[in-house]
């Protein structure tokens, strides 16, 4: 029996070695090749000052919404005082059971109209469509029939004109130049079908949205370490995915696509709650194995304020829905796993989503137990299991610090020496105990999982001047 015992905790010590150093080295090398890439970009806009042109591409913004009265508004009057010439924004409500269609009626004076939408892509029927009354670009209001966040999405696609679209939430709030940052990839390159941006927690946005201001962490520590993980999770791992085309997510709140390619691909899928993951490997394997030249890019410096959750059942609630659409995908396009014919998106990319993001909660909750195991048969160093664990949570603190503060750089952002304090406190607590209380909640979304059709994420929403 001890020998058994032996055999087991031998094999899981060699296992979690290789497993922790491998996610290690691609820590590092992830933040590294993140940190050099944004120096560079900023050392050109140095150069060349970047100096504005008179070319524009023609950009659909779709906001779909569902029970969002208390941002839309202030969404759209973001989006229509952005610096972009050619754009039509279009909001999709969803079956709400708010005020949110009335808010935006009464505010922009909208007229019903009786124009047709094309049905390019399947969705539930439309109910109604609004335009406003004398704004500087279109402004549609789209009613429809409750069907998910994916179908109207769908709506979206067949309402808009323009060739290139962008899904957006209707909590989030972009950045003045966010429009002609994200739309560059596709002006250098004609086969670019997405490009994915760079999504900021709201709650530490300057007060009109650009980054010539001041930036402050929350006092909400839950919210702080959110802001911890979304700059190194948007500096380091899609940086260093996009070098080889491997990104496999491009987050919902921020999105640029080509529309005939999406429609071609069958548009977003309805019957999963992460839509925006599904979309991405959608196009990664329509493309392959229609053997198109693509690239699915990701571009850090067009900006995105979301609003994080404020309350840790939010929190959990946004988290399960995460890792539930990330399951869901992974299943759906198990096809690609180490397949050549994929590139580096099935034998690289798929594989890391699987070891380090799917099955995380699966493996930690197993070397757990193997730590208890050991310890009752007295094969087991606390001393040296305190200390390790101290290490690795300080290594990890020390590289999302890094990333932290390569975004403060690069956006010419000031901080005061208070929230620098605090980010190297939340810093540590996101590393030593908050990470590890999102994989329980990882953990139970994956114990839980039951297919179905897509559906809302609802969470308490706040204005974001109150957000702040």
């Amino acid at each position: 029996m001890n020998t058994v015992i032996n055999m087991i905790l031998n094999a899981g010590a060699v296992f979690f070695l290789v497993y922790l150093l491998v996610y290690a080295t691609y820590l590092f090398l992830s933040v590294a090749m993140g940190a050099w890439r944004l120096y560079n970009l900023d050392k050109m806009r140095s150069i060349k000052n970047e100096l504005k042109h008179n070319f524009y591409f023609p950009v659909s913004i779709i906001v779909p919404a569902h029970n969002e009265e208390v941002t839309i508004v202030d969404c759209v009057e973001s989006l229509l005082r952005l610096d972009y010439r050619l754009l039509e924004v279009i909001v999709v409500d969803d079956g709400s059971t708010d005020g949110t269609a009335q808010r935006l009626i009464e505010h922009f004076d909208m007229r019903k109209t009786d124009e047709p939408i094309r049905r390019q892509l399947s969705t539930k029927p439309v109910k109604a469509v609004y335009e406003a009354l004398g704004t500087r670009v279109r402004v549609t209001l789209i009613k429809k029939e409750n069907g998910g966040k994916s179908d109207a999405l769908n709506v979206g696609i067949n309402a808009s004109q323009y060739p290139y679209f962008i899904c957006m939430d209707a909590d989030s709030m972009l950045q003045d130049d966010s429009l002609e940052r994200i739309i560059q990839p596709a002006l250098e390159d004609d086969n670019i079908v997405a490009v994915g941006g760079l999504i900021r927690v709201a709650q530490c946005m300057p007060s009109d949205g650009s980054d010539k201001y001041r930036y402050h962490l929350p006092w909400n520590p839950l919210v702080g370490m959110q802001v911890m993980e979304y700059d190194r999770s948007f500096l380091a791992s899609r940086i260093l995915l996009d070098g080889f085309n491997g990104n496999l997510i491009i987050s919902g709140a921020f999105g640029l696509f080509k529309k005939d390619i999406v429609i071609a691909a069958g548009g977003y899928a309805t019957d999963t709650v992460g839509e925006d993951m599904e979309l991405i490997a959608k196009l990664h394997a329509f493309c392959c194995n229609n053997q198109l030249s693509y690239s699915i890019r990701y571009e850090p410096n067009a900006v995105c304020w979301s609003q994080a959750p404020f309350t840790l059942g939010d929190l959990a609630k946004q988290r399960k829905r995460w890792h539930t659409g990330l399951l869901e995908c992974m299943l759906r396009y198990r096809f690609m796993f180490l397949k050549p014919q994929y590139g580096y998106v099935g034998t690289v990319s798929y594989l890391y989503y699987l070891l380090y993001e799917l099955l995380s909660p699966i493996i930690e909750v197993i070397g757990l137990a193997l730590v208890v195991l050991a310890f009752v048969v007295g094969k087991l160093s606390i001393a040296f299991m305190v200390r390790f664990f101290l290490l690795f949570a300080l290594y990890g603190a020390i590289l999302t610090l890094t990333a932290f503060f390569q975004r403060i750089y690069t956006q010419n952002l000031t901080i005061s020496p208070q929230d620098i304090i605090k980010a190297i406190v939340m810093c540590i607590v996101e590393n030593a105990f908050f990470r590890f209380v999102l994989d329980f909640v990882r953990l139970i979304a994956m114990i839980t999982y039951r297919p179905g059709r897509g559906s809302w994420n609802s969470l308490k929403r706040m204005r974001h001047d109150d957000a702040r």
